[in-house]
């Protein structure tokens, strides 16, 4: 996962949180702040106008320049959390110029912890990490065992909406929706369902 291939899943990510914008919304609506995918839809458009600004320069620092501009331009509870990811992320991968399968995974890893640490969540609390946090081991796993990109993909893809789904049978314990209660039971999370959503783009991106 080089510098190029970063820019090129930025502009993937928001092609693909565009054309899910009816669902998350949706979802959101039903169980969140209401200002999710207008945020992340703004963190998103930022992004690819800094991409230009990112070419030439290493991935640990382009990751970090991305963490820096969500961090002022997302708000609501999502921003510092993922701004948090891409710094973590960063650090991971600080003095590498070409990072392989097995060092992109574990700052993957890195990056999702951040998240836990800041948000003080876990599994099974119904928000982004009941996607992230699968996923990531999931790719620590299949990374070791040296599974052919193709397979190592659609096996990340299929965890994501698995667990994506998941939420619906979840009651909150985080954020808003943990005000509603039984409430929130049969609705997906809409902070998974992005998750879910950019996984697969980037996923695709790394495919081709």
């Amino acid at each position: 996962m080089n510098t190029p291939m970063i820019i090129e899943a930025l502009t993937a990510v928001q092609r693909a949180i565009l054309a899910n914008e009816a669902q998350i919304e949706s979802l959101d609506r039903a169980i969140g702040d209401g200002d999710h995918f207008i945020n992340v839809r703004r963190g998103c458009e930022v992004l690819v106008v800094l991409s230009p600004d990112l070419k030439g320069m290493p991935p640990g620092l382009a990751l970090h320049k991305i963490g820096m501009k969500l961090l002022g331009t997302i708000g609501g509870a999502s921003g510092p959390l993922i701004s948090s990811f891409f710094m973590a992320m960063g650090q991971a991968l600080q003095d590498t110029d070409e990072p392989d399968r097995r060092q992109f995974a574990a700052a993957f890893a890195n990056g999702v912890e951040a998240i836990k640490l800041r948000g003080k969540a876990d599994v099974g609390e119904k928000t982004m990490l009941d996607v992230l946090i699968p996923v990531s081991r999931l790719l620590l796993k299949l990374t070791e065992q040296g599974l052919p990109l193709p397979e190592l993909c659609a096996h990340l893809k299929d965890e994501a909406s698995r667990n994506m789904l998941a939420t619906k049978d979840m009651i909150a314990s985080k954020g808003r929706a943990s005000f509603l209660g039984e409430r929130a039971l049969g609705h997906i999370d809409p902070g998974c369902k992005t998750c879910e959503v950019a996984i697969a783009a980037v996923c695709d991106t790394v495919l081709q």
